[in-house]
Order: C-alpha cells, then structure tokens, then sequence
C-alpha cells in the first residue's frame, strides 16, 4: 500500500510543477492556453452563427458552466489522470508480475508512424468512452454522478464540462489502463485530449453544424442535443447518441437518433427544476438519498 500512497502523492506535486509550467511558460504544446484558445473560438462561433437565436450569448449557467471548465479539466481531470491512472496502471503491472508477465503492454505499436499511433489510440479510447458512457445511463447508482450533466438547460460550449469529479474517476481508469497496456503513454494521450475537447465543446455548443457526410463518423451539435432532449428517456436503454467524439459507434449500434432539427428540443430530465442550482450542492447531490 505504501507504494501506491507514494505514486498517489507523487502526482500531486508533478502535477503543481506542471501548472506552474504550463501558466508561465506558454507554448504549442501549453494545454492551459489551448483549452482557453479552444473556447473562446467556439464561444466567438456561437455568437457569430448563433443557432438558437434568442438564447443570449451568456446563457443561462453560463458563468457555472465556465468555472466548471477549469474545475473538471485542471483541478480534478489532470490530476485525477496522474494519480488515480498511475496508481491503477501501477496495480496492475504488480499483478500481472505476480503471475509471471513483466510487461503489460500487449501490443507493439512504437514502430507504426507517430500520426497512426495517434489515430489508433483516438479510435480506441473514444470506442471506450461511449461504452462508459453507455454504462453512466444504464447503471442507477453511476446515473447519479451523470445527471449533473443532463441539467443543462441551455446549450452551450462550456456544457461539455458540467460534470461530477466522480465521473473523471471513472473515465480515465478504465479508459487509461487498455490504452497503457497497448503501450500508449500519458503525452499521446494528452494530445488526443486536446484534440475530443474541441470536438466535444462544438457538439455543446449554439452551432447548426453537421459536417456532411462525416456526420456519419464524427459527433456533431444537431446530433447531441438530441442526447441531452428532455423528452427522451435517460436511465434506459432508450437513451441515444452516447458518442463523445465520433458518432459511428451509435450507427453501428443502432442508438443513433435524430429524429427532426433539435434547435427548440427542451432540455434536462423531469426532475431538473428541482436539480440543486450551485456548485457545492451539486457536488454533494449524487451522495445523498
């Protein structure tokens, strides 16, 4: 146990040094300023091809989605990724050396060209995202975590990161340890990251947009709003559109829907006007009866 405290620990103060770097060192590969750069161009999107034309530019939950945005992706989803994956990977390698195997990657993918590695971990860590996703509406209990989520009741970018601290935990576990024994490391997939971070604030963004034919593989704002409609069923099998970055998992399974244009889709689940309206609230509501 005082291995795994160690490495959990650890986290914390790489994490620190990494902040510290990121903030003050600007750079290409600066994910600080790139999730700021990210948002503001879709926010300026929003505003210069509005799809919902009376929904005011600062929104309904705009300024608690906004702190959400920091929130989620520097305080817990960085860190959560450091120490809670670390920690799991970790658990795993010892595991896996008590039976005889001392490595755990399963794969040797190091000798593919850089840009077919990126593709590969992007096509397999999003498959893993809507599986989990899937699993965050069908099982009760995890559905507590995701309703925060689901109470949006005005679109915007920033409503991609309204979500519990719980569910970043999840994710990044079960997400991260395939992908480590596939031999991926914690800077591919950072750069994946930044990379479904913009797809996902243009599918919650106030934006008509399709993208043609490739709306048969990539997610896209007509297509997810349809998720987040309040007339559809949420914690069964009825939900549709799971996808997160590509929509071809929910063709292929059959949970895509898209019925008619989403732009006037009332928004939420029955309960949301009862939903707790701040952030301390919200982030105790899944733990209480």
């Amino acid at each position: 146990m005082q291995q795994y405290w160690n490495i959990f620990t650890k986290s914390f103060a790489d994490y620190w040094h990494y902040l510290q770097k990121e903030m003050l060192h600007p750079s290409w590969h600066n994910y600080f300023y790139w999730l700021i750069a990210v948002s503001l161009t879709v926010w300026l999107l929003e505003v210069l091809f509005p799809w919902r034309t009376k929904q005011s530019i600062v929104r309904k939950d705009f300024w608690l989605d906004g702190f959400y945005l920091f929130f989620n992706f520097f305080i817990v989803s960085l860190i959560g990724y450091n120490a809670v994956s670390n920690v799991a990977v970790t658990a795993f390698e010892n595991l896996y050396k008590a039976i005889g195997i001392y490595s755990i990657n399963l794969a040797n993918l190091q000798a593919l060209p850089h840009w077919v590695q990126l593709g590969i971990m992007f096509v397999i860590a999003d498959f893993i995202q809507w599986n989990i996703h899937r699993l965050l509406h069908k099982n009760p209990y995890l559905w507590k975590f995701h309703q925060l989520h689901h109470s949006v009741e005005e679109m915007g970018f920033a409503a991609h990161f309204r979500f519990h601290w719980m569910e970043t935990i999840i994710y990044k576990t079960l997400q991260y340890v395939p992908l480590a024994m596939l031999g991926f490391g914690l800077t591919d997939f950072f750069v994946i990251h930044i990379i479904s971070v913009a797809i996902g604030h243009l599918n919650h963004s106030n934006i008509n947009w399709t993208y043609g034919p490739l709306r048969y593989i990539f997610n896209n704002p007509a297509m997810h709003i349809w998720h987040h409609a309040k007339e559809l069923p949420t914690t069964d099998k009825k939900a549709v559109n799971f996808g997160l970055s590509l929509s071809v998992w929910d063709y292929i399974f059959g949970t895509a829907y898209i019925p008619t244009s989403g732009r006037d889709a009332t928004l939420g689940f029955d309960t949301a006007s009862e939903y707790p309206k701040t952030f301390w609230q919200q982030m105790i509501a899944p733990f209480r009866k």
